[in-house]
């Protein structure tokens, strides 16, 4: 079977965006200019990102969304994107989950208040697999995911068996992690590392699962620790992205790093969904095969189109305007 495109399982969220003056302390006020809903959630800002890019290839959906009001929201822009729904499941136990992201609009910094809703119902039994073609299988994110983050008596995770069970169909799996403070981050994370080819994760999250403070604008210390979290069983490739670049450590001994676009502060609307625009460039660019500094590229400057919107994936364009962006505004020296 020649496989092509992109399966994508996981959260699937409404963002409820505010753009805020600041951010109070408790008890104080704060003015909100603008408001909108979006995607949200790995699988779905990545699909819709890759729709936006113009992949050009199978897009299909994976997960459990509301009979509500925003779960229909939800199946019918898929729809209007290209994106297959018919892995999306609908319920009636639990409402769609949701997000209000507040984003300051000086300095497009971002703080979440999550609603889990029917994300916490999915478990590794709900993804259909089988009748797939897609090469790409994509999970995100742990550690927002109920039922796949519980860790059982052998020590396994229900992500871990998904993904062992994408592995053996024959995707080249794909994971992505949510910056969240729990105790038990390790523990939720580690298990489903061997059975990860490529895995997605941000200089706080890397520092988590390693335990260390990892620095976001050393391009030698993200790329030792891509190698260290490539360590602990990941099998082809860890990408470790900052606000100021990204780096990939392959297993044949390849790497990568490249900065991010120079994007002046006028022009940042908004930081919600670059690390899932990020990720959509670089599947977009192991999908048609280019170098792994490509592949970065294309991240970087899919995440820059994203910050000139408010929403997860407003501001990102197709790829060959997305690469334009990175000939006007340049590049950060990232050594």
């Amino acid at each position: 079977m020649t496989r092509s495109g992109i399966l994508a399982a996981g959260n699937w969220i409404v963002d409820h965006v505010k753009l805020i003056d600041a951010f109070p302390d408790e008890d104080a006020l704060a003015f909100i200019g603008e408001q909108s809903s979006a995607n949200g959630g790995g699988p779905y800002n990545l699909l819709k990102n890759l729709a936006k890019l113009g992949a050009g290839f199978p897009l299909q959906a994976a997960g459990i969304v509301g009979d509500d009001t925003d779960g229909h929201w939800i199946l019918e822009d898929c729809r209007a994107n290209g994106i297959d729904t018919a892995r999306l499941k609908s319920t009636d136990r639990a409402p769609t989950s949701y997000t209000d992201v507040m984003s300051v609009e000086s300095t497009g910094r971002r703080t979440f208040f999550h609603q889990t809703g029917t994300n916490a119902l999915l478990d590794d039994s709900d993804v259909e697999l089988n009748d797939s073609s897609a090469e790409f299988f994509y999970l995100g994110y742990l550690l927002l995911l109920a039922r796949l983050d519980w860790v059982d008596g052998d020590g396994e995770t229900g992500a871990s068996r998904l993904l062992r069970r994408a592995s053996s169909a024959g995707f080249h799996t794909v994971v992505d992690l949510v910056s969240v403070q729990m105790g038990n981050f390790r523990e939720v994370v580690l298990p489903s590392l061997p059975e990860t080819d490529t895995l997605f994760l941000n200089e706080l999250e890397a520092g988590a699962l390693l335990d260390r403070c990892v620095k976001d604008d050393d391009a030698q210390q993200l790329l030792a620790v891509a190698d260290a979290v490539l360590a602990l069983g990941v099998r082809h490739r860890v990408v470790v992205h900052s606000a100021c670049g990204a780096v990939v450590v392959a297993s044949d001994g390849s790497c990568a790093q490249h900065g991010s676009l120079l994007i002046p502060t006028q022009e940042i609307r908004g930081a919600a969904g670059a690390g899932d625009a990020f990720a959509a460039g670089v599947i977009l660019g192991l999908h048609h095969k280019h170098s792994l500094e490509e592949c970065l590229r294309f991240g970087v400057c899919s995440a820059a189109g994203c910050l000139t919107h408010p929403t997860t994936s407003g501001g990102v364009q197709d790829i060959g305007l997305s690469l334009a962006l990175g000939e006007k505004f340049g590049f950060r020296d990232f050594s």
